[in-house]
């Protein structure tokens, strides 16, 4: 198989006759046991916290090493190991979950905690930066979109699982044997790698230089940029979402417990039903799911105080968010199908920022004028990239810039 160049056109000599179903479920396993890894702090923060005799702040900062490791990685991978293997690259990082996982389990004081959180940020953000470009080689072209929704599927199996799961085991068996389990997790994930996943030349020629090629072909700065007013929507929502329910809406621990489930369900359920939707159309896909997500939130300010209003809009939200990971990705590799691993690198650093973006300005906006004004400020971001998204987005293949 040949390998393409910066100037080729879409890659489609890169994609097999037959579909590599197990290779993808592979992938999908690889997500799951990495954003099940960096979930489980939020659950077990209390318990890590009292036994290393450390603050909850201070160890509030295993997510934080993870989240600003994770976006450094996701610039530089491409560049780093352009000439090795991308089946090495990704099992590479699988073994960088395990240990991890088990350093994380073993750590007698913070610093070795945050190391084993610091080699977590490099395998995760190096493996959402490559796994659009991987998934695209796994499977004939016209199903790629659904190759992506189930790869993705393993982030909204990781939401449902990970925080109530790893709270509850860690009251039973300790925090440091959930972390155990998890390198557990990620041995089997090694393993099915191996079996599974084919062997895949590097293609391009990825280098530093190639971030700022990328970004400057036409409509591809519109859509990273569109794409980071959606997460940041979503995230200035989702971080606050708990104190809305429970001084809005006016619901106890429990049925917080059970809204978020919902939520969680319906993520799921959205991701796999991605793919049939992005066979339809990606661009109505793009501008539906944020556009939806805005009409929501304008719900949820006019008739987040009635419980039962409020849970199915939360769920409905889900459902549409679920898609977003997937349409963004299918974008990606439609749009810059030739460099499709520096522009994942592109997309997932600007999800990080917008991660944080949305966190902060959320928390502005709380202090300011209350939780309904998250909620309306969310819903004017999302709206607004929906605007954006519908004026200039394309998922035409953008051309190399000479």
């Amino acid at each position: 198989m040949s390998q393409l160049n910066e100037a080729d056109g879409p890659a489609a000599s890169q994609a097999p006759e037959r579909p590599a179903w197990a290779a993808v479920l592979a992938m999908a396993l690889g997500v799951f046991g990495l954003v099940t890894a960096e979930f489980l702090p939020a659950s077990l923060l209390t318990s890590m916290a009292a036994d290393l005799d450390i603050s909850e702040g201070a160890a509030g900062q295993a997510v934080t090493a993870t989240a600003v490791i994770g976006m450094a990685t996701s610039l530089l991978i491409s560049a780093a190991t352009r000439r090795v293997d991308r089946r090495t690259v990704l099992l590479a990082f699988s073994v960088l979950l395990i240990f991890s996982n088990v350093l994380v389990a073993m750590a007698p004081d913070l610093p070795l905690l945050l190391l084993g959180r610091v080699l977590l940020g490099i395998a995760l953000g190096g493996f959402w930066t490559m796994s659009a470009a991987v998934t695209m080689r796994l499977v004939p072209e016209a199903q790629v979109p659904q190759a992506l929704s189930i790869t993705f599927s393993g982030v909204a199996a990781a939401t449902i699982l990970a925080a109530p799961v790893g709270s509850f085991l860690g009251d039973i068996i300790g925090w440091r044997n959930v972390f155990l389990i998890a390198a557990v997790l990620g041995a089997v994930t090694l393993i099915v790698q191996l079996a599974t996943l084919p062997r895949m030349a590097p293609t391009g020629s990825t280098r530093l230089r190639t971030l700022a090629d990328v970004l400057a072909r036409p409509g591809v700065g519109l859509g990273m940029g569109a794409a980071m007013l959606v997460f940041t929507g979503h995230f200035a929502f989702f971080t606050y979402i708990r104190p809305f329910l429970e001084t809005v809406t006016g619901v106890g621990t429990s049925t917080v417990s059970a809204v978020l489930l919902g939520f969680g369900i319906a993520n799921f359920l959205g991701t796999l039903l991605a793919g049939r939707l992005l066979k339809r159309s990606l661009r109505v896909t793009l501008v539906a799911m944020p556009l939806s997500m805005g009409a929501l939130g304008v719900g949820l300010v006019l008739l987040g105080s009635v419980p039962m209003a409020a849970a199915l809009m939360i769920a409905a939200w889900g459902l549409a968010f679920g898609a977003v990971p997937v349409a963004w990705s299918t974008w990606l590799t439609r749009t810059v199908p030739d460099q499709a691993e520096s522009a994942g690198g592109l997309l997932v650093a600007a999800i990080n920022l917008a991660i944080a973006m949305g966190a902060a300005a959320g928390g502005g906006m709380l202090d300011l004028s209350g939780v309904t004004g998250v909620f309306a400020g969310s819903s004017a971001i999302l709206l607004a990239a929906a605007s954006m998204i519908l004026i200039g987005i394309r998922s035409r293949a953008a051309a190399a810039i000479a």
